[in-house]
């Protein structure tokens, strides 16, 4: 990374590290350290430095999430299952100032699981980018990079 570009942060939650070997039939066979590695280019391509992290542990995602806002950092997320349940997360969300793209490899609205059609994410985010596969990440940073142009 150059520097030169606007930070922004790409935050997945849990069992995104397992890409490529969970469910490949759904969330496809890129794994986590490809994808890593394809944001960054992405993100060199659209003027971003962007940093990719994954966590298993809610409070460390909270606080990720606690620091962008403190530091007017932009963030695509893809909360995982907390998605859809974890009010911590709608908080931390909340305070956001910076752009908030949500992302999903599949689409949650579609799958057959009904708890998976509610985001808590949703009514903080700038736009909602769901079912394009790890392409979703790329239209996921495009759509941070037209925010911050405004």
């Amino acid at each position: 990374m150059s520097g030169d570009g606007v930070r922004v942060w790409v935050l997945n939650g849990p069992n995104l590290g397992r890409l490529g070997r969970r469910q490949p039939e759904i969330y496809g066979h890129t794994t986590h350290q490809e994808l890593a590695a394809l944001c960054a280019q992405w993100g060199t391509d659209l003027g971003l430095e962007v940093e990719v992290r994954q966590t298993n542990h809610e409070g460390e995602l909270l606080d990720w999430l606690n620091t962008a806002a403190d530091d007017r950092i932009p963030v695509v997320l893809n909360a995982g299952a907390w998605t859809h349940y974890s009010y911590a997360l709608y908080d931390a969300c909340a305070q956001l100032e910076a752009p908030l793209v949500e992302v999903h490899l599949s689409d949650p609205k579609a799958r057959t699981e009904v708890f998976r059609h509610t985001s808590v994410v949703e009514p903080h985010a700038v736009d909602t980018v769901a079912g394009q596969g790890v392409e979703g990440y790329r239209r996921a940073l495009e759509l941070v990079a037209q925010h911050l142009r405004g």
